[in-house]
């Protein structure tokens, strides 16, 4: 009877947000890899039945992290503004939500249309792109890319692989600098003048910047392109 009421009360503390939030965090701090039910169970002083109750697996848990992420995308406001700037806006959004959680932000890519949240944007992108002209096939397809392309931007972000301990990632940089500025200078001068950018981003929202003005300028030569080809001269 003890076990049976402990096991209630159990479910009762542990909401699926608090789960999911516990994942997010041990993520940040030690990678996806680190997030097990078992470790999650370890941490909130429970049994995994009691996470059990509200994810059957692992593979669960992460869509509830996809979810999470997604709900965390604060989408502006639908505006008439030209549709280029919307979706940079989107796009924003999107990587704004992702850039705290590195660790996870791979988990979006293919789980987009699993959640409301990810609905929500999806939706939102594809009526853009559609606006701008791009077949629904185009569409569907760039919209995808697109996604994929901003979790990658987060995911890849130069420096990101030494770590969250400042002090180990320092250290990394440093070596990785000198041994890319250490390398034949007439051999590959282009990669020894550009050593300290490639061991880390120097600015992360000047990347973050560039990476999203590639895109929108890939969309927009995209989209004119159709235009183009649909009204020929």
């Amino acid at each position: 009877m003890a076990s049976r009421k402990n096991g209630s009360v159990a479910r009762e503390r542990l909401s699926r947000d608090t789960i999911v939030d516990g994942a997010i965090a041990l993520a940040d701090a030690e990678g996806l890899d680190a997030v097990t039910i078992r470790r999650l169970a370890q941490d909130h002083k429970v049994t995994p039945m009691a996470l059990y109750w509200h994810f059957k697996d692992k593979g669960e848990l992460l869509d509830g992290i996809a979810e999470r992420l997604f709900a965390d995308v604060r989408l502006p406001v639908p505006s008439r503004k030209p549709w280029p700037e919307q979706l940079r806006a989107i796009l924003e959004a999107l990587s704004d939500a992702l850039r705290p959680h590195p660790a996870v932000a791979g988990l979006v890519s293919d789980r987009v249309l699993s959640s409301e949240a990810g609905l929500i944007v999806a939706e939102r992108t594809l009526a853009l792109l559609r606006h701008a002209g791009l077949s629904t096939e185009q569409a569907a397809q760039v919209g995808g890319y697109l996604l994929n392309a901003v979790a990658m931007l987060v995911t890849t972000e130069p420096g990101r692989e030494y770590g969250p301990d400042s002090e180990a990632r320092d250290d990394a940089i440093r070596r990785k600098t000198a041994s890319l500025s250490g390398l034949p200078l007439r051999r590959y001068p282009s990669i020894v003048s550009s050593a300290n950018v490639l061991a880390a981003c120097p600015s992360p929202d000047a990347y973050f910047r560039l990476g999203l003005d590639m895109l929108i300028a890939g969309v927009t030569a995209t989209a004119e392109q159709g235009s183009v080809a649909a009204n020929p001269a």
